[in-house]
């Protein structure tokens, strides 16, 4: 098979032919269809996680990953109902199964992570390995593409997660507004799920790039606003013009950057959330005393469980969830990795095997 693998830190992919993985006998062999390139895979190669953890390299990235089921294990339980040809969606964030985390069904945030995209096997490669606990079914009926249905599993999954929590800890509702900050590859379907689970909150997309904002308001913002070479009174007074309010209720960050959270906290209102799920920087520092004086709350919202992604494709299958999607071929994988670097893909780059 084909496979774009890590050798080493701040290095471009090496394109290599390798073996079919082998697969356990309560696995399933998974044909990749499409994977999804996620800005989390530049920060693999660049070494942004290594103060994290090191790799073990050969690494293959893509954690992102539509495919069909290859073969199935023959302890495989027939309970699964997974048959060879099976349209399927990857649940990435895979734990060890019996710390307290993954009894509650929040296996991506267990301490003993083994995650495809992170390790040997990942959506960079045509095949891989998957234990069956992980695979979502995909109802073909639906006639929903594979590049379409890759980016869900993390790109359309993550802000979802962190929506909820907004709505869940009811920072959402009429006449509040919610804030999508950065339109990316998150950003596109954040906007979409802040309409969906908004509550009838009014939703304003903040970015850089006009391309971007006229992509979320084509998936459904209410307001667009441009930060670029913006101070706080700049953003302040086109948020007034636009709402009839300076402030806003809650945020999804989609973009994780460290001024982009302190204008975020800047207009946050009394008792305002905040939900962070993009991470572009690597720290942040905020005053401390309106956080408290205000009552903000800052949800950390990582990935999303199965739970959670099921949600996702339920919704994709009643065609409620648009997608902004560059599909490329395998060759091309390290110029969309330069391209993600510098933040110049619109959507979501695609790998389509």
């Amino acid at each position: 098979m084909r496979a774009a693998r890590m050798h080493g830190y701040n290095q471009p992919l090496a394109l290599e032919d390798v073996p079919v993985p082998d697969f356990g006998d309560d696995e399933i062999l998974l044909k990749v269809t499409a994977a999804g390139m996620c800005r989390t895979d530049v920060q693999l190669v660049d070494g942004y996680f290594r103060q994290y953890g090191e790799l073990s390299f050969p690494t293959t990235p893509g954690h992102e990953i539509a495919g069909e089921v290859q073969k199935v294990g023959s302890k495989v339980p027939p309970s699964y109902e997974l048959q060879e040809g099976d349209q399927v969606v990857i649940v990435g964030g895979w734990g060890d199964g019996t710390c307290r985390h993954c009894q509650q069904g929040n296996t991506q945030i267990c301490a003993h992570r083994n995650w495809p995209g992170f390790g040997p096997y990942g959506g960079y490669a045509e095949y891989l390995p998957v234990p069956p606990r992980y695979i979502i079914k995909v109802d073909e009926r639906f006639g929903l593409k594979a590049e379409e249905l890759a980016p869900l599993t993390d790109a359309g999954l993550t802000p979802y997660r962190g929506i909820k929590k907004l709505r869940d800890a009811g920072a959402l509702g009429p006449n509040r507004i919610l804030a999508v900050f950065g339109i990316g590859g998150l950003g596109a379907y954040a906007v979409q799920y802040a309409k969906l689970l908004g509550g009838g909150a009014t939703v304003v997309a903040f970015a850089r790039n006009e391309e971007k904002l006229a992509v979320a308001k084509d998936f459904g913002a209410d307001h667009a606003i441009s930060t670029r070479g913006k101070s706080l009174d700049d953003v302040r007074k086109e948020l007034s013009k636009a709402t009839g309010q300076g402030e806003i209720d809650a945020v999804i960050d989609c973009a994780g950057v460290e001024e982009m959270i302190r204008l975020g906290f800047e207009l946050l209102s009394i008792s305002g959330h905040y939900s962070s799920v993009g991470l572009v920087g690597d720290k942040i520092s905020l005053p401390l005393f309106p956080f408290v004086g205000r009552e903000h709350t800052y949800h950390g919202s990582f990935w999303g469980n199965y739970n959670d992604l099921s949600e996702v494709i339920a919704l994709a299958q009643q065609g409620k969830i648009r997608h902004a999607v560059k599909t490329i071929r395998f060759d091309d994988i390290n110029e969309n990795i330069d391209l993600l670097r510098t933040g110049d893909i619109i959507g979501r780059a695609v790998i389509k095997y």
